[in-house]
């Protein structure tokens, strides 16, 4: 299905194939293999929700495309970009999404704010998320390989309530957190109470 996938928006300069080139040529085997079941769930997910399916194959391609980048890379970009300095002190969970977006500009020329805003906001969510950062938070979470206590339940949940998918996830992910005693970044407390809370 999504290798039948034709570009004709002209936001990424090229095809999908070329596309996939790239991602793959930027990460290992098993993480890409990850990102092409993150795209086939996050297109399930677009048509279900009625959003651009070209949008979706491109964001959910590129969403982890600096997932395996040296912290000083992260670091070296959050200067040069003149990035909120608190990022310096979190780490790659936070980096590859809020930071990654800024490498997808730069490296694939990929200047669509919303898609760069679901990059940013994929693994910490948002207080706003548009339809397409709600379907990649989705897609990333509930691909087929994904296996933990519910992941059926919230698979079927975000076919049949896209919203309440989200505040199902960050719940869950907020309760795992914590469970670690482990900092949570605070862009995932606001997503709770934006999304999570009744």
């Amino acid at each position: 299905m999504t290798d039948k996938l034709v570009y004709t928006k002209n936001i990424y300069n090229g095809s999908r194939e070329e596309l996939v080139e790239k991602v793959q040529a930027a990460l290992s085997d098993k993480r890409f293999q990850h990102v092409l079941r993150v795209e086939e769930m996050a297109i399930k997910l677009a048509d279900q929700w009625q959003v651009d399916k070209e949008l979706a194959s491109i964001t959910a391609l590129t969403h982890d495309y600096a997932k395996e980048r040296s912290d000083i890379d992260f670091l070296n970009k959050i200067s040069e970009k003149k990035l909120d300095t608190d990022l310096n002190n979190w780490g790659n969970n936070v980096w590859h999404g809020v930071v990654g977006a800024e490498m997808i500009k730069d490296e694939l020329d990929i200047n669509h704010e919303d898609i760069l805003n679901a990059i940013r906001q994929h693994t910490t969510g948002g207080v706003n998320m548009t339809k397409l950062s709600q379907v990649l938070y989705m897609a990333d979470y509930i691909e087929e390989a994904r296996d933990f206590p519910g992941v059926d339940e919230v698979r079927a949940l975000a076919f049949k309530d896209l919203a309440a998918s989200v505040g199902w996830q960050t719940a869950h992910t907020l309760a795992y957190l914590v469970g670690k005693q482990v900092k949570i970044y605070p862009g995932t407390l606001l997503t709770y109470n934006a999304w999570s809370v009744k």
